[in-house]
Formats: structure tokens, sequence, C-alpha cells
């Protein structure tokens, strides 16, 4: 009999037949909303706090500490509660109601300050202090080892070995880091693809970091090509994945699909893979499907 720790990972893979523009390639939707906390993030958020533990980095007397736009967060604290851990995680305070909501069902402490910059610093200087521990997301190899462990190696699998573009959206970076470390190691010819807001767009779990807050685990001869996305293109497409595929999801998952259409519509033939990295359902409160 599993418990919930075991059933973070394989999750489905689903063909779109609506959506793609070209019959002579396939394009698959990774659906990580199946996740039991939701999201992408449960996979480097067990591997961040398992090796924490595994090096005796943090116990039970430890207090946890990150910063998080969301899915991180909530991860962390259904993880944490799991492990019997304190945790508290920090939030910009534009974050959807049913985030924060989430975190503190979960038995988390949840900060909201003005955006994920002030939330890093925060997370970094009480983190300093005695008996508490910084995951740091963005600089934690454990985050994108959990991708190279499990979700490129499902990716390989799923597709048998057919895969020629993996699609992800770019925020603390660990997914597109540890998949394309696999997937290249599997076949150097595999495209890595990563897709970014464009200038002056908000697109919640896509970043265009500033240089001094660019993930440290973020190495940019990784991936192959990187695509921008409008917030209109993600918003648009999050819908359009809701009503005409039945994939219900965020606007993160818009832009990475449309980052994906916009590969198949240049190919001849292809398999292309993008990850749709949560559940629509914690956006309900926000104008996405309002």
């Amino acid at each position: 009999m599993a418990g919930i720790i075991d059933l973070i990972g394989n999750t489905p893979l689903v063909e779109l037949t609506k959506l793609n523009p070209n019959p002579n390639v396939k394009v698959f939707a990774k659906l990580e909303g199946n996740n039991p906390g939701g999201s992408v993030k449960d996979r480097a958020s067990l591997n961040m706090i398992r090796s924490a533990i595994e090096r005796g980095e943090i116990n039970k007397d430890t207090r946890l500490i990150e910063a998080t736009s969301g899915n991180t967060g909530i991860a962390l604290a259904m993880i944490a509660s799991l492990y019997g851990l304190n945790i508290e995680l920090v939030m910009p305070s534009n974050s959807t109601r049913e985030r924060t909501l989430t975190m503190e069902a979960f038995g988390a402490k949840v900060t909201l300050l003005e955006n994920i910059e002030a939330c890093r610093d925060y997370a970094e200087e009480k983190g300093a202090a005695e008996g508490s521990f910084l995951l740091n997301q963005f600089a934690n190899s454990d985050n994108y080892m959990a991708h190279y462990k499990t979700t490129g190696p499902e990716l390989w699998r799923d597709t048998n070995g057919t895969i020629t573009h993996f699609v992800s959206a770019m925020g603390t970076t660990g997914t597109i880091m540890g998949c394309s470390r696999y997937l290249k190691e599997k076949n150097p010819d595999v495209q890595i693809v990563g897709c970014q807001p464009t200038e002056n767009s908000s697109i919640p779990g896509i970043r265009r970091w500033e240089p001094a807050y660019l993930p440290k685990i973020f190495d940019a001869k990784r991936v192959d090509r990187t695509i921008d996305v409008s917030e209109t293109d993600a918003t648009q497409m999050a819908r359009r994945l809701a009503k005409e595929e039945g994939i219900f999801s965020g606007m993160s998952t818009g832009g990475a699909c449309t980052a994906a259409l916009k590969i198949a519509e240049e190919l001849t033939q292809g398999t292309i893979v993008f990850i749709a990295c949560d559940r629509g359902d914690r956006y309900l409160s926000s104008p996405l499907f309002g």
C-alpha cells in the first residue's frame, strides 16, 4: 500500500488531439498537476527535504524557510507536514488566496511580501539564523536532480525514446535543468526549449529574472532555444487547453503549450513534450478563469 509520498511522479503523458496544428508531429503534455500536491514542484520539494534529512542538515527541531511564488510552497508544506517539520513560506502578496489557504491547511506559516525578490531576500536573511534552514530552490542542486532522477527518465520511457523536443516554463529552472541533463545523455540531439515572459508580461511560474536574482542552478548552455511568450497568449492557451483538450491548468502551462505548438508548426516530423506544471483550480480566484 502506497503512502502519499510514493504517489509523487509517474504522472500521465497525454497527446493533444485538438490544438496541434501539424498532423506529422506529436505533441504531448506531461500532467504534473496529477502529483498529490498538485504540481511539478512536488518532485523537487521531496528531493530537497529528503536529501537534507539524509545528510543530517535538518531535523524536527529545525525551522525551515523558503521563498516561493506558490507551487513550491504548497509542495513543501505538504512534505514538511509528513516529516513532522516546521516551515515558514514567504510569498508575494498578489498570490491567489487558494495558495495561501492550502499551505496553511498543511500547517505551514505563511508570510506575504510585495514581490518574489523581496521574499527571497527575507528568506535568505531569516535562513541564516541559528536553528533555521533555507532550502533555497534557486541554488539547490537537489531541485534539478529531482528531475534528472525522475521526470527525465519518465519522458524517455513514455515516448519510447522518440522525444525530439522538450519544452518547459523557466522559473527556478530546476525542471528544465534536470530534464536537459538526462535527455541529452540519452540523445544529444533532443532539443531543450525554455519559455519566458515577454517584456512587461506577468505569468505566474515563469520569470525573466534580473541578473542579481538569476537562479544559481541555471546553466544557459543546457537550453538550446528560448521562446518568449506573452501574458495574453499564455492566458488564452490555458483557457483553450481546458475547453478543447480537457487539460485544466495554469498560465505557465499555457505558456509552455504556446511554445510547443509554435515548434510544431516549424517541423516536418517530431515528438514534442511540454510540462503541464499544475492544476487550474488554484487560479479560480484570479482573472484567468474569471
